[in-house]
This record gives structure tokens, C-alpha cells and sequence, in this order.
């Protein structure tokens, strides 16, 4: 898209600009034609440098390693409390998943399954592998939604719909 914008706009005022400051031996055009090209030149440096605090996260398998816990910033209140006392899970870097049912600190029950990933894009998406029986929170892949610094996994539970999981280590809620 921008390539269209460069040969159908700013190529076309270029040579306007060189041409009528050739003609009309005025400094005005020659100035302007210098100025529009120093400012896009400037604007693409800044563009360059500014780039890491506007792009979003591109991932690899080894973003995925951590604990993750369930991110109660999108729903507030008591399910979203009880969703995260009650769930949570890791993803150890021998690609193991263990997803723990939990009252709060005590595990009670633990499924465990492998993660790989796939690259079909520019950033890695997670599959999961559990074995059976499983969780009906881990029936299908997340949707992983990357952010400039972060990333988040949204599950789609047959029970509870939307899950949204954030790396983090469980602490009690006060």
C-alpha cells in the first residue's frame, strides 16, 4: 500500500516540483522538493526507531514457557474470582502442559498433556495435546492475542465460554 501511495502521489509531486524548479529557476520549488524528501526520510528513521513500542509481540515457542493464570482484568467479579481460584496452568520447557483444577492454593486435580506450535504467520500459535481424559477448558487451541509487550490466551470452554489466561503467578486474592 505504500508502495501505490510513493508512485502515485509523492513520485508525481517530485517531479512537478523538480521540473517547475528547473523552468522557473525559482529557489521556492527547489526548496520544497528538498524539504518533502528530507521530511519522509525523517519520518521513516523515527518510524525505524519507534517501531519496538508499537508492534506487536511476535512469539516462539519459548514465549509459551511460564505459569499462567486466569486474567480477571476483562471480567471482574465473583466468577471471574472463582475461575481463578479454581484454574490454572504451566507450560514447563520439556513442552509439557500441566493444567491444575485448584481450591485456591491446593492442587486437586492435575491434567497433563505436550504443546508444540506452528508458524503458519509471522508469530508462533500454540496447539495442545492432552491426553485422555481431559479438562473441557482444554477441548480446543487458545487464540493467543499478542500485545506490544505481552500476550494473553483466550480458551473456549463449552462450560464457561471465554477464558482468559495471562502468564503469572498465582497469588491469593485479598
Amino acid at each position: 500500500m505504500a508502495g501505490l501511495g510513493f508512485i502515485f502521489i509523492i513520485l508525481p509531486i517530485s517531479v512537478i516540483l523538480f521540473l517547475l524548479w528547473i523552468f522557473t529557476q525559482k529557489k521556492f520549488f527547489g526548496i520544497a522538493l528538498i524539504g518533502m524528501w528530507c521530511g519522509m526520510i525523517l519520518l521513516w528513521i523515527l518510524s525505524a526507531i519507534l517501531q519496538p513500542f508499537y508492534s506487536k509481540k511476535v512469539l516462539d515457542k519459548s514465549d509459551f514457557y511460564g505459569e499462567y493464570i486466569v486474567d480477571r482484568n476483562y471480567f471482574s467479579g465473583k466468577q471471574a474470582d472463582w475461575q481463578y481460584n479454581n484454574f490454572r496452568f504451566e507450560i514447563k520447557e520439556n513442552d509439557s502442559i500441566y493444567f491444575y483444577v485448584t481450591d485456591g492454593k491446593i492442587i486437586n486435580e492435575t491434567y497433563k498433556g505436550k504443546i508444540s506450535t506452528l508458524a503458519p504467520y509471522k508469530s508462533a500459535r500454540l496447539v495442545i495435546e492432552m491426553e485422555k481424559p481431559t479438562h473441557h477448558i482444554l477441548t480446543t487451541n487458545p487464540t493467543i492475542y499478542r500485545e506490544v509487550w505481552d500476550f494473553f490466551m483466550v480458551f473456549n470452554s463449552p462450560k464457561f465460554h471465554n477464558m482468559y489466561f495471562r502468564k503469572g503467578e498465582w497469588k491469593k486474592i485479598e
